[in-house]
């Protein structure tokens, strides 16, 4: 233990790439937190969609994850891992330039196909920049320098919340009305709001294009230290490695469910404050509480790196899960402010967990990490698939929020919450697991 505290998180030799690589957390922390609100924006632009229509939102955006995180891998293996981060930049660019003729062409597919571009560079930023990070520094450390450079994207998520608020949400011309107004509207004068709407939702995705281009040019020109890992075992010798590792299947599933329970409570946070002023008569701001939720987990990440420089990671996975199912269940029991205030707390304590799952998975691995590397980026594909059964319960009565009411007085948003405390759960579970395991070592 004295050991890891002494060594250093990152080398003097090693920083400009680890700051350089960081960078990419905040990048794909900016779409991720940009995209959550899309899929009430287009559920008030498009009011013909269901609940669960607009969901595909999320669908689109994660799935692109399970697509290409197995072919990033097998190219970075091929190549680089620079050349993984070069190829996932100019998808991210494409993907987010395609929002202008899906803006200009008004169908939401459209949308949906630009998202999934979008995510198919992700995956390749993901499945390269984690274990590049834990490879930048001593094995000893890694699972606390992951935590640190994850502890940058939250910065990015605040910043794509922002975007989102200020470009897209207070911009939007269909919020404007009531949905008994919207429809007395002629069909004109949807048509033009429509227009004006689904530009003003293509706006930050193509400055943020730009965006990606120009960090493109830097890790261009940027030189990246060759990891340790130069002699490639077979595939076959790799997946069979992976298979044996009890450890590593279940961060598998733990990042899974993980990956739904965040992206679930951050989208349906605006759900559940619009249920709150419908109920209650408030006029409250969704994005607020939701840049409140990512303070927290920002928070909760710097707390949870310095925690681990003396206690074991998985302890504090299996503590900081037990926080969260609390806090889960009191947004579902718990009535307007005191249930948005426990929803807005579960973030806190989900801040380490996607980089501290990582970590204990990919734990003592070599070239084989690269491999297991997209096994755990696939499993964001429970970013995808747990949105859309939490859209389905908020449609159980209709297309309102508090149609019919769960055991006579938890509305269906409140109950929706149902799933992301299962998913935390099964993180909970997998802390007290390894931890176990790390007591035998």
């Amino acid at each position: 233990m004295n050991t890891t505290v002494n060594k250093p998180v990152v080398r003097k030799e090693l920083l400009f790439p680890f700051i350089i690589i960081t960078s990419l957390f905040a990048l794909w922390g900016i779409a991720n937190d940009l995209t959550n609100p899309m899929v009430s924006a287009f559920k008030k632009v498009m009011p013909e969609l269901s609940n669960m229509q607009a969901s595909l939102v999320q669908f689109a955006f994660y799935f692109g994850y399970f697509f290409m995180a197995l072919p990033a891998a097998l190219f970075i293996r091929k190549y680089s891992y620079k050349s993984g981060i070069i190829l996932g930049l100019l998808l991210y660019a494409t993907g987010a330039f395609l929002f202008y003729p899906a803006a200009a062409y008004q169908d939401f597919n459209y949308f949906l196909v630009s998202l999934w571009i979008i995510t198919c560079g992700l995956a390749f930023l993901e499945t390269t920049s984690n274990p590049l990070i834990l490879f930048l520094g001593d094995p000893e450390t890694a699972t606390q320098r992951l935590n640190l450079a994850q502890a940058f994207n939250p910065i990015g998520s605040l910043t794509g919340m922002i975007m989102a608020q200020v470009f897209v949400i207070n911009s939007l011309r269909s919020d404007d009305y009531t949905a008994d107004a919207y429809k007395a509207l002629s069909s004109t004068e949807v048509a033009a709001i429509r227009e004006n709407d689904l530009g003003i939702i293509s706006i930050p995705y193509i400055g943020l294009g730009v965006l990606v281009l120009v960090i493109l040019g830097v890790i261009i020109m940027t030189k990246m230290p060759k990891t340790p890992q130069e002699d490639k075992m077979s595939l076959s010798e790799s997946f069979s490695k992976l298979f044996a590792n009890k450890n590593y299947k279940l961060g598998v599933v733990a990042q899974a469910f993980y990956v739904g329970a965040q992206i679930m409570c951050w989208t349906f946070i605006f759900q559940y404050v619009d249920n709150v002023n419908l109920t209650f008569g408030l006029e409250l701001t969704a994005t607020y509480y939701n840049v409140a939720a990512m303070i927290l987990f920002l928070t909760g990440r710097w707390i949870g790196t310095g925690l681990m420089k003396k206690t074991n990671p998985s302890k504090i996975l299996m503590f900081f899960g037990i926080g969260s199912v609390i806090c889960c269940a009191g947004a579902i029991v718990l009535q307007g402010m005191p249930g948005l205030i426990s929803l807005v707390c579960v973030s806190i304590f989900m801040s380490i967990m996607f980089p501290t799952i990582y970590g204990i998975a990919l734990k003592n691995m070599g070239d084989e990490a690269k491999i297991g590397s997209a096994g755990l980026v696939m499993a964001i594909v429970g970013g995808a698939l747990m949105p859309v059964l939490q859209g389905s319960i908020l449609d159980w009565g209709g297309p309102g929020f508090s149609d019919m009411k769960i055991l006579g007085f938890i509305p269906e948003v409140n109950f929706s919450f149902i799933l992301p405390l299962i998913c935390l759960s099964v993180v909970t579970l997998y802390g007290y697991i390894t931890y176990q395991l790390s007591k035998k070592d």
